[in-house]
C-alpha cells in the first residue's frame, strides 16, 4: 500500500504564486494543505480553486502556519506516514517532491531535506543574507553536533510519527533549524537530497528585508546555541 502523503505549504501573500505550486504538486500527494498566515490578497481564494485544502492562521510567523497545519493533521484518521514542508513562492520545484520523500519509502529514512545545492540554483535566487546564515548555521550544527547538514531548505518530508516526537515550539523563523537540530539530539536517520531552485515570485518578506534578515538570524542562532549547551 503507498504510504498517505500530506504537503504544508505556508503562505503569506502568495496570490500570484500559490496556484503554480499547487498545479505543480505530484499526484501521489492526497491532500494539500495551504495554510494563509493572515494574508491581504486572494492566496486563499486562489488556493481553494487550485484544489487545496485552506486553513487561515491569523498570528503571523512561519512557524505559526506550519503549527496550524499540523493540527489540522492531528485532527484527521487516518493519520499521514509522511508530511512534506514547501514554501508557497514557487522559488522550490514542486514536482520534486517524489524524489524528497523517496528515501523514506525506498530506505525507511525518517528525515530528507532538499539541499539548494550551488549547480542547481538560479543566479539570484539566495540572496547574500540566506547563504551566510546557511553556511553559519550548518557549520555550527557540524561543529556541535557532527552534523552532514549544508542547507536549511524549506523543501523537506518526515515521517509523521517522528514529526510528532520533535514537539516543535519555534512560531517565527526558527522552525527549520530547531527541527534539523531536533532530529540531530534524537539521532534520526537524516538525508540531504540536491534540489532546484529558483528566484520566487514577488519579494520574500525574510530575506528581501534588512530586518527580516536580522531577525532570522538571531532566531536560527538562539536554536542553535540552546541545544549546544543543552543536556
Amino acid at each position: 500500500m503507498p504510504p498517505i502523503i500530506k504537503v504544508i505549504i505556508p503562505a503569506f501573500n502568495e496570490a500570484d504564486s500559490i496556484a503554480k505550486v499547487i498545479g505543480d504538486v505530484p499526484k501521489e500527494v492526497s491532500e494539500i494543505i495551504v495554510v494563509s498566515n493572515n494574508s491581504t490578497d486572494a492566496t486563499e481564494a486562489v488556493a481553494k480553486k487550485a484544489g487545496a485544502t485552506v486553513l487561515s492562521e491569523e498570528k503571523r510567523g512561519y512557524g505559526y502556519a506550519c503549527l496550524k497545519g499540523m493540527d489540522h493533521l492531528a485532527r484527521q484518521t487516518p493519520k499521514p506516514n509522511i508530511v512534506v514542508f514547501l514554501d508557497g513562492d514557487y522559488s522550490d520545484y514542486p514536482e520534486e517532491l517524489s524524489k524528497i520523500v523517496a528515501p523514506i519509502v525506498e530506505e525507511n529514512i525518517d528525515f530528507v531535506i532538499g539541499a539548494r545545492v550551488r549547480q542547481l540554483r538560479e543566479s539570484g535566487s539566495m540572496t547574500f543574507p540566506q547563504k551566510f546564515g546557511n553556511w553559519l548555521a550548518t557549520s555550527l550544527m557540524r561543529l556541535f553536533f557532527n552534523s552532514k547538514f549544508t542547507d536549511l531548505g524549506p523543501f523537506r518530508a518526515i515521517k509523521y510519527d517522528k514529526l510528532l516526537l520533535l514537539n516543535m515550539e519555534d512560531k517565527t523563523y526558527g522552525w527549520t533549524v530547531e527541527m534539523q537540530l531536533k532530529a540531530l539530539k534524537q539521532k534520526f536517520s537524516c538525508r540531504e537530497v540536491p534540489v532546484q531552485y529558483r528566484n520566487r515570485i514577488g519579494v520574500s518578506k525574510v530575506s528581501g528585508t534588512v530586518k527580516g534578515a536580522i531577525f532570522a538570524g538571531v532566531k536560527i542562532l538562539s536554536w542553535i546555541f540552546k541545544y549546544s549547551f543543552k543536556k
